[in-house]
């Protein structure tokens, strides 16, 4: 992996700061896949350029800090970011109200997934903030504990890898084929719902 190598040879060189600065334009939702950035801060502590518990700690609370920051910007500038350029793009109008539509009938399970759907994080969280229907201190609680499950994850799985590029490569291909095939199933679960409320409303309708 090109960009897996390139994040280590610049996270060798600049240590942690380089790591956190990098999850910070994760959780801005630019391009930069944050399981990769995440493996990568764990090998260069598996080569011995940092301490892999300090690593995660670190790779935490960033990772923490840019999705609070996502939220917030949600939050206190709400529609006004919609029509910014770089929010558009990501959050459409129809994205927009489906994910609302979600907040309201799933609220906290949709943000705990969230955390684990590359390409959809930035949108939920976004429109979590704007909605106003979930207050910070709940957001932040959600985040925690789902972020707590995905980092050390990722960072130990480069720290145990990082003497053994192949092996490596192949279990970061494998969760990254799981987690969109859990995205898969919770977006069929999330229709089927959908599906027999709205059938549950004909049938009452008709009554």
């Amino acid at each position: 992996m090109d960009l897996l190598d390139t994040l280590v040879d610049l996270f060798t060189q600049n240590g942690y700061t380089a790591v956190f600065i990098a999850l910070m334009i994760c959780g801005a939702g630019l391009p930069l896949p944050e399981d990769i950035t995440l493996v990568a801060g764990g090998v260069i502590a598996g080569l011995g350029y940092a301490n892999v518990h300090v690593m995660c700690a670190m790779t935490l609370f960033g990772v923490l800090l840019g999705d609070s920051a996502i939220f917030l910007l949600g939050h206190y500038y709400g529609a006004r970011m919609l029509t910014w350029r770089p929010i558009a793009r990501v959050l459409t109008p129809a994205r927009y109200l489906a994910v609302q539509e979600k907040f309201h009938r799933y609220g906290n399970r949709v943000l705990f997934a969230a955390r684990f759907l590359p390409g959809m994080r930035t949108t939920i969280y976004v429109t979590a903030g704007t909605t106003h229907r979930i207050s910070f201190p709940r957001f932040l609680l959600i985040d925690t504990m789902a972020a707590l499950i995905s980092v050390p994850v990722w960072v130990y799985l480069g720290y145990f890898g990082a003497s053994n590029h192949a092996w490596l490569v192949m279990w970061i291909r494998r969760g990254q084929g799981s987690l969109w095939a859990a995205a898969g199933l919770l977006a069929a679960l999330l229709i089927l719902l959908w599906w027999r409320r709205s059938h549950r409303a004909r049938v009452r309708g008709q009554g």
